[in-house]
């Protein structure tokens, strides 16, 4: 809680004043550092422990979100002032120029990945060849969300906005891959209940994320129910069209471990499943592709990674996960990672764009 923000703090702040000002600039400029410093980690508490606060939440994930921005920035910054003084090029005036550069660049990304974030999600479509699947269900059309984190920001005019894209797309399948929102429903829900006019004729499937386990999980799945989507908890439902079947599987987080039946479990979910029918699979992390391949499941559907969200916190994501984003093959297994509908925390995307996917799949 304290250590994060010195490191996200102290970087910035030598390159921006104390390398570069003295007198009443320098002082000033300290007291912005020290008093955001302390803001951090005490907005954050109090909008994500027990008090949950909104307004503090949107004030800490926003400051978070600027700082490792502009930490980044300096990092990279401060490594171009090598060349510079490589190059000759002497304080006070080499510092200014990569404090310059710094906040210029800073500046300009924070904007922009505000704009990315709360804009609605560009459509991403391509064509999934699946293993044994019936000539009747070639061209299903599979439209995925997925990480929306309806949070303390109200998106409820967004979330309406999503609905409409979603409905113009015209799936026959709609899934939302996990992490719906944070908070409880009875915060949340007016955000989340546009999803009840989502039309998809051959079903809506959800499945929980880790977020959900950071708050009322079981609320989350009845709601979801509630507005006509099916929660698939670590089960399966089969889809027939002219004659062919897929199965339309789903397990829950490992998150879901901290609650009762609510670990993932890949064999129930499979139980009774026809064996010579294509199975997709909705799991919320990448890297429960692991599992999935050892069960010959024909394409998993994930989220959780944001594609990274913030360049270049994807490089972290990537020791966790074995994908960041787009469609990759485990095995016999295909694995989409959405980089997500909606953002987690700060409202900034940085190079890692939200999306909508069409999943077209096709006979192999």
């Amino acid at each position: 809680m304290l250590a994060i923000p010195a490191l996200l703090f102290a970087l910035p702040w030598w390159t921006l004043v104390g390398a570069t000002s003295s007198g009443a600039a320098f002082w000033a400029g300290t007291a912005v550092f020290v008093l955001g410093y302390l803001a951090l980690p005490a907005s954050m508490f109090l909008g994500h422990g027990p008090a949950q606060s909104d307004a503090a939440s949107i004030v800490g994930d926003t400051l978070l979100g600027v700082m490792w921005v502009v930490f980044t920035w300096s990092v990279i910054g401060n490594i171009a002032g090598l060349g510079l003084l490589a190059a000759g090029v002497d304080d006070p005036a080499r510092s200014r120029i990569v404090a310059a550069g710094v906040l210029a660049v800073s500046a300009v990304l924070v904007a922009y990945g505000i704009f990315e974030a709360r804009r609605i999600p560009r459509v991403r479509e391509l064509e999934v060849p699946i293993r044994g699947l019936g000539a009747a269900l070639d061209g299903l059309r599979m439209v995925v969300i997925t990480d929306t984190h309806y949070a303390a920001l109200d998106r409820l005019r967004w979330s309406e906005r999503v609905v409409d894209v979603v409905n113009a797309l015209n799936p026959d399948i709609a899934c939302h891959a996990g992490d719906l929102a944070d908070g409880s429903v009875a915060k949340r829900h007016a955000q989340v209940d546009p999803l009840g006019k989502v039309e998809a004729p051959l079903g809506r499937f959800y499945i929980t994320g880790n977020h959900e386990y950071f708050g009322d999980a079981q609320g989350w799945v009845d709601h979801m129910a509630s507005l006509g989507w099916q929660p698939m908890l670590n089960r399966h439902e089969t889809v027939t069209r002219g004659g062919d079947k897929l199965i339309m599987a789903g397990i829950n987080d490992p998150t879901g471990t901290s609650l009762p039946g609510h670990g993932p479990d890949l064999k129930a979910a499979l139980t009774g499943a026809d064996p010579g029918a294509p199975v997709v699979l909705l799991a919320h992390q990448p890297r429960q592709v692991a599992d999935a391949s050892a069960a010959g499941v024909a394409l998993q559907i994930s989220g959780h990674t944001h594609g990274g969200q913030i360049w270049p916190f994807h490089y972290l994501v990537r020791l966790e996960q074995p994908v960041v984003a787009g469609l990759s093959r485990h095995g016999d297994t295909q694995l989409y990672t959405s980089r997500g509908t909606g953002f987690w925390g700060p409202q900034l995307r940085v190079f890692a764009p939200s999306e909508i996917t069409v999943l077209t799949l096709r006979t192999a």
